[in-house]
């Protein structure tokens, strides 16, 4: 492992341009120089000439050009994977300069990496970063959007430094604080008896884990026999569509039914009458509250009315 640290550390006095480093991890993705230079924004010759100067800079050669594109040899390989750490480093000292400049002239600066999940970048997400931005206009976004156990994932990892998640995961480790609590109704144009819910048209969609393990729980609890699932589709917003033109019940949250009053809505509840709540949180680790970046957001946050709008 010394060898692996003095090259380490060779490369990083030589190659001091970051975007060498964003070069070598494009051109790995793509494997092909015109596609590369596309993705950067640069001719292909200047990619040509940026490729000669880092090999002659460390005296190894990093590519081989084929008939199909470019082969990555064992000392390219190697530059690929230190490429992730340096990047990130390189990150980390930005932030850290940045967050320097708030220390000296008050003012939060910097990229704040959000996790969203699906739902909650399409319906809240825009409306709160509109109102952050008015108060810290220097602040920038990294939004990465997903299913909620996905977003789990990304902050467990620390690849975003706030977390917003829908549904009650297992987050240890971490600090939270509620946003809202949701209800969860069937949902249909007309009136309907709910003893007759096998026998009716149902929309289903495909929702997060936690929402269809609840459902599904529900549903083995008050009958004996399955669903009557009419039409599939991929997104809860669909799904609404669907119902309010007629087609079938489905199952869906209060927020998403915020601005449709005229649906028949059956608010589900367990076995001892008390309706089943959908829980959406904020995750985030403790120690990235040393960026100030991050604790005004969070401050911010915790201080919403999350009842005040519609929007939120």
């Amino acid at each position: 492992m010394p060898y692996k640290k003095l090259l380490y550390g060779r490369i990083w006095v030589k190659m001091v341009d970051y975007r060498d480093w964003e070069i070598l991890k494009v051109l790995y993705s793509q494997k092909n120089l015109t596609k590369a230079a596309r993705l950067l924004f640069i001719t292909q010759p200047a990619l040509t000439n940026r490729l000669k100067h880092m090999q002659e800079e460390l005296g190894v050669k990093i590519v081989t050009r084929e008939s199909r594109g470019v082969h990555f040899t064992p000392q390219g390989e190697y530059l690929v994977q230190c490429a992730d750490d340096i990047l990130a480093q390189y990150n980390k000292i930005k932030e850290h300069v940045k967050n320097m400049n708030y220390n000296a002239g008050n003012e939060v600066v910097g990229t704040l990496k959000l996790g969203v999940s699906n739902f909650f970048a399409n319906y809240e997400l825009p409306y709160i970063l509109k109102l952050f931005k008015s108060q810290y206009p220097h602040v920038e976004f990294k939004v990465i959007t997903g299913w909620s156990k996905d977003v789990t994932k990304l902050i467990h990892n620390k690849d975003v430094h706030i977390g917003f998640i829908r549904g009650d995961y297992s987050c240890r480790g971490l600090k939270k604080h509620l946003l809202f609590e949701e209800t969860v109704s069937v949902t249909s144009r007309e009136a309907i008896d709910i003893v007759d819910l096998p026998n009716l048209p149902r929309i289903d969609y495909n929702g997060d884990y936690l929402l269809k393990s609840l459902i599904d729980n529900w549903w083995a609890e008050n009958y004996s026999q399955p669903p009557f699932i009419s039409i599939e589709v991929d997104q809860v917003d669909t799904c609404k569509e669907m119902v309010i033109n007629g087609l079938g019940y489905g199952f869906l949250s209060s927020r998403i039914l915020n601005d449709i009053g005229d649906l028949y809505k059956i608010v589900l509840t367990d076995q001892k009458g008390n309706p089943i709540l959908r829980r959406t949180w904020m995750y985030y680790h403790k120690e990235s509250l040393e960026w100030n970046v991050v604790k005004a957001f969070v401050n911010f946050i915790e201080t919403l009315d999350t009842n005040a709008s519609k929007k939120f």
